[in-house]
């Protein structure tokens, strides 16, 4: 492949090949149950509006896209530190492939502002967060490195409407929402500092007020990724207390209101294991000029609505990664000849797809609940007066007026639990454990293609690499297993997550009383075994609660939308989530769950796209 530019035409999958090679295959089309998941859980006309969009992208991820992230990855930015002239500067070198790919998420597809404003794909108003999640489930198949800077100008967008004062979000969120992607500013978070990490009230970086009402901000930053967006948000201490008490929420504009540079310097790019396609950097802020957001002292609070949507976006790209290791590994072994036939007759190599697939199921099966629990949890706080309204020339407010953005099953489903509570413990639970899986099924995904998944020049070495990303970035899988622990003891909100899955159960595909004794005494266990972490303060269990919570939501999920979806498939998947990821298990049984005539079914099914 030429690594400097996409070719001009691509082969067509399915080519016949010694290696099987899917390169042009519609990603959309190659998964049969996207179409019914997304109608299920968008409101029909706006599923309706989005199907052609949904094809689109699926091609441009299976085809264009795809290309043009491989040329991206092997062409990392590069940091300019002066300019020909000799003035100094600090000016991220980009590939024209990976601006590229900008002009497709942030332009054409406009991830970053569909949730924001109108006119995104020629819908009036802005779109639910369903729908924002399907499309980057499809586009982050292709490229994950960009749907990191996509999810922060997206969550930082949602934090200053909700935060930052009415001159503020007027003056600056017109920015991050421009129609025109020439005009758009980009959005990052500057938080981490090198002797901080992950425990924010270590935080040194320092805020003056200045006497025209912003302050000025001194000290390093120690990972910023996107360092040369338009906008960050930064932590600083502005207050004498110590700890998290002193600590604020600053909006860093790039350009000074006069055009000039704002007084920060990118000093290095980090060399990473993966997103190589997106720059990562090192910042020295020198009395860089800022804006307060929010209450002074409550930074962290306020930074945290930033990070949970950006974890929650962790998730989602988690899942679309599984979902691109699967149809590759899917692609392969149907067509992959050895040892007199297809890979996928083979038994141990069903056994192994049907694992990938239940990770994958239960990784989108998240990413949609949690959608809607978000959307409830937002309408609620529009309805509180909790929004900041909307500035001049940004079409309509960050939610739609209740019951618009729900699909009539899920509308259904909607029980009495707090859906700020329900919204709040989902998303460290998908950011958790889909993360982690996604290590899993990209690797798996590496091996089913066997050596070819090795190189460079095939698309699972990106994935891999991609994968290790999520459970680092925005809490480590400790940080975020601890945070659905705090969750339940200090936001109370297990018994929101319990009448939830509950919901799911009773309105999903119907169980034989065996099947459901088991559910049952699965659900008293897990959540039994939350309660009491949360409860004795037995914070080495984080991890294994979290897990559990996670499997029974995604059970529960799968049940669901077998019956609403109509995907029978899905309600297997459910089963296979009960006996090997919560029921106790004897390591030296044997366990034949592939020969189940269901199984058959479940991965035909799952070839019908192929």
């Amino acid at each position: 492949m030429d690594m400097t530019q996409p070719s001009q035409t691509l082969p067509q999958a399915g080519s016949t090949t010694p290696v099987p090679d899917s390169r042009g295959l519609n990603l959309y089309r190659a998964d049969p149950q996207a179409a019914a998941l997304f109608s299920l859980y968008l409101p029909g006309p706006l599923a309706g509006h989005l199907a052609p969009h949904f094809d689109r992208l699926g091609a441009l991820a299976g085809g264009e896209l795809d290309e043009l992230a491989g040329i991206a990855d092997h062409n990392p930015p590069t940091l300019s530190v002066r300019s020909r002239a000799g003035v100094d500067e600090s000016r991220v070198l980009k590939h024209p492939a990976y601006v590229e790919m900008e002009r497709l998420g942030f332009g054409e597809f406009g991830l970053a502002a569909l949730s924001h404003r109108g006119g995104v794909l020629g819908w009036d108003t802005p779109m639910p967060a369903s729908a924002k999640y399907a499309l980057t489930y499809l586009f982050v198949q292709a490229e994950f490195g960009l749907c990191c800077p996509i999810s922060m100008t997206d969550s930082l967008t949602r934090t200053l409407r909700r935060f930052g004062s009415a001159e503020v979000v007027e003056r600056f969120v017109p920015m991050l929402l421009a129609p025109q992607f020439d005009a758009l500013s980009q959005g990052a978070m500057f938080m981490t500092e090198q002797g901080a990490g992950s425990d924010v009230a270590a935080t040194e970086t320092l805020a003056q007020a200045q006497p025209d009402g912003s302050f000025s901000l001194t000290g390093d930053k120690w990972f910023c990724s996107n360092p040369d967006a338009g906008l960050a948000m930064v932590l600083a201490r502005s207050q004498a207390e110590p700890g998290l008490k002193g600590i604020s929420l600053f909006l860093l504009p790039r350009l000074l209101a006069d055009g000039s540079p704002n007084r920060y310097r990118i000093l290095r790019l980090k060399d990473k294991l993966g997103t190589r396609s997106m720059a990562s950097g090192e910042i020295r802020l020198d009395g860089a000029q800022a804006w307060l957001v929010g209450e002074p002292g409550r930074g962290f609070k306020q930074m945290a609505d930033m990070i949970n949507n950006s974890r929650l976006s962790n998730g989602v790209r988690a899942a679309g990664l599984m979902r691109r290791a699967l149809t590759e590994a899917l692609f392969a072994a149907s067509r992959r000849e050895a040892f007199g036939g297809k890979l996928v007759a083979l038994p141990l190599m069903r056994r192994q797809l049907l694992k990938m697939m239940m990770r994958t199921e239960q990784a989108r099966t998240m990413v949609f609940q949690t959608a809607l629990a978000l959307e409830r949890s937002d309408r609620a706080l529009l309805a509180d007066g909790r929004w900041s309204a909307s500035p001049a020339g940004v079409a309509g407010p960050l939610a739609p007026a209740a019951g618009s953005s729900l699909s009539p099953a899920a509308v259904k489903l909607a029980s009495d639990a707090d859906p700020m509570a329900l919204a709040r413990i989902l998303t460290p639970l998908i950011k958790f454990r889909a993360c982690r899986d996604a290590r899993t099924v990209t690797g798996d995904a590496m091996e089913v293609r066997g050596g070819c998944g090795y190189i460079e020049e095939w698309s699972e070495p990106r994935l891999l690499r991609d994968a290790h990303l999520g459970s680092i970035w925005e809490g480590t899988s400790n940080i975020v297993a601890l945070d659905v622990i705090r969750a339940i003891r200090r936001e109370n909100a297990l018994p929101a997550l319990r009448a939830h899955v509950q919901a799911l159960l009773d309105d999903g595909e119907p169980m034989s009383a065996a099947l459901a004794t088991q559910v049952r005494e699965a659900l008293e266990r897990g959540f039994a075994l939350a309660e009491r972490v949360a409860a004795e303060g037995l914070d080495h269990l984080a991890r294994q609660a979290a897990s559990a919570l996670y499997h029974l939501v995604t059970m529960a999920g799968l049940r669901w939308e077998a019956r609403h979806a109509g995907l029978p498939e899905r309600a297997f998947i459910a089963e296979l989530v009960l006996a090997h990821r919560l029921a106790p298990r004897d390591p030296l049984s044997a366990d034949a769950f592939e020969t189940d005539p269901r199984a058959d079914a479940t991965l035909s099914a799952a070839l019908a796209g192929l």
